[in-house]
């Protein structure tokens, strides 16, 4: 028997393509309220976000990238967001639940990894590694910030092949030498919105 989803019954929302201003805007504005947990489902519009720390090597040559660069308040290293991507952002309240970011990051992999195994695509983690993989293939990114034990920010699968490209301008999440993929080049036909349905689904909230 399967051990309960801890986001079972967290509403859920749709946003649609938005830039990532809107998105951290939408964040920001769930945090002060406080007012009940929330996922966010959405794409970006082409963005390179890199976490606040001093090393930026991950973003090679920032003057080279195609899109533009913003420094956020997540943990992590440089990644990409754009279209053909899911991105989850995730408003909890960990102080009503376990107070441990640790079991947080894990849980969003294990949501993860089932509903790609859901769509026919068998996901997994990798030691040592945050994020969900595929053998040797990275197809999601995690990274969280946290600001009196409430989250922010939280995952992004590809899901098309137009998510990709971005990917070869940087070294993603500071990985030498990784290979990303994504749903579509795995045998899975989703767009990021059909995949947020089947997460919803999943924990049983309505998208």
């Amino acid at each position: 028997m399967s051990a309960p989803n801890p986001f079972s019954g967290i509403a859920t929302r749709w946003l649609g393509r938005i830039s990532y201003d809107e998105g951290l805007a939408e964040q920001e504005k769930l945090v002060a309220a406080r007012d009940g947990d929330a996922i966010l489902f959405l794409e970006h519009e082409p963005v390179y976000t890199m976490g606040r720390r001093r090393d930026q090597s991950s973003l090679r040559d920032p003057k080279s990238l195609p899109h533009p660069v913003f420094e956020t308040n997540r943990g992590g290293e440089a990644t990409y967001h754009g279209p053909g991507q899911l991105v989850g952002y995730f408003i909890i309240d960990l102080a009503k639940r376990h107070k441990d970011l640790h079991i947080h990051l894990r849980a969003i992999e294990d949501l993860l990894i089932e509903t790609s195994r859901n769509a026919g695509v068998q996901a997994s983690r990798r030691e040592e590694l945050t994020g969900v993989w595929i053998q040797q293939r990275k197809i999601a990114s995690i990274g969280v910030g946290v600001r009196k034990w409430v989250t922010m920010h939280g995952f992004a699968i590809n899901v098309t092949q137009e998510s990709l490209a971005p990917f070869s301008y940087i070294t993603p999440c500071g990985i030498q030498g990784v290979e990303m993929t994504c749903l579509e080049n795995e045998g899975a036909s989703e767009t990021p919105e059909s995949f947020a349905q089947r997460i919803a689904s999943h924990i049983k909230s309505p998208v």
